[in-house]
């Protein structure tokens, strides 16, 4: 049987990374009280980090900032894609 994949919002991502970064939580600590695997954790710290570095993520940002950075970038993407020169 297989399991199914469980999927969480940029909200939560960015909550939990933030017991971690803001509230002294162990990647530990923080995985099991939420529940979650300690590898995703990790990779949700690593991209909040860079988020409030102003990196911007190549998949879904966790914070506001950062979405509304990548639909302005994908708006400017598709303006330019469709303009003949």
């Amino acid at each position: 049987m297989t399991r199914k994949r469980r999927s969480f919002t940029p909200e939560f991502k960015q909550e939990a990374a933030s017991l971690v970064l803001d509230q002294g939580y162990s990647i530990a600590q923080a995985s099991t009280s939420l529940g979650v695997g300690e590898s995703a954790l990790r990779r949700w710290v690593q991209q909040l980090t860079d988020e409030r570095e102003g990196i911007t993520p190549k998949g879904k940002a966790l914070t506001p900032e950062q979405r509304r950075i990548q639909e302005l970038e994908a708006r400017c993407n598709r303006l330019n894609g469709s303009r003949t020169y």
